[in-house]
């Protein structure tokens, strides 16, 4: 149950990351061509800067489960370093928790928000408004999905707690590997 649990979550977070992906590429193209527009050829686009935005507000909200489903969202390393290692699982608990109940708040409130303005419309789109806040629900319950996915995973021994990533042990290879070079490169021949 368990597993298949995960790999339903892998499946929707590699798709919401490729949503984000895409309106990445869209926001960034359309902001291209409202520049291009503006002040090459000196006749702004109505339309291309409404929906860069829109797409940008995708991108962030889409992006999120796969930020939160790697820690980056949620964790301080500083604090992981503090904390024993056999309270590990409750620091991860309890932010995991604070995370989803931030981001029910972000559904709850953005599925009301995406009701009350789907009578407006994008300006210069004539589309409703609604399509760009319904990001904030949709990309936050993805993100709860995550969540819910990565406390179940450490909580079974399958992922090791804290960030996927941790940029301290990084950049201490780093920096012995450069003190290594560097002491390599000082030491001399003997003459012969």
């Amino acid at each position: 149950m368990v597993s298949w649990l995960l790999r339903v979550e892998h499946v929707l977070t590699r798709l919401a990351l490729a949503i984000a992906i895409v309106m990445l590429i869209i926001s960034v193209s359309l902001s291209f061509y409202q520049v291009l527009t503006r002040f090459i050829f000196n006749a702004p686009s109505t339309w291309s800067e409404t929906l860069s935005r829109a797409s940008m507000i995708w991108c962030v909200f889409m992006a999120a489960a796969a930020t939160f489903r790697g820690g980056f969202m949620m964790a301080v390393e500083v604090i992981y370093k503090l904390v024993p290692k056999r309270t590990l699982l409750a620091l991860e608990w309890m932010i995991g928790l604070c995370c989803l109940l931030v981001l029910a708040v972000l559904v709850y409130y953005g599925i009301q928000m995406t009701q009350r303005v789907s009578r407006q419309t994008l300006s210069a789109l004539e589309v409703s408004m609604a399509w760009a806040y319904a990001a904030i629900p949709v990309g936050s319950a993805f993100a709860m999905l995550a969540v819910m996915a990565r406390l179940l995973a450490q909580s079974c021994g399958l992922e090791a707690l804290g960030p996927m990533h941790d940029e301290a042990i990084e950049q201490d290879a780093t920096n012995k590997d450069a003190i290594k070079q560097n002491v390599g490169s000082t030491q001399r021949e003997p003459h012969s």
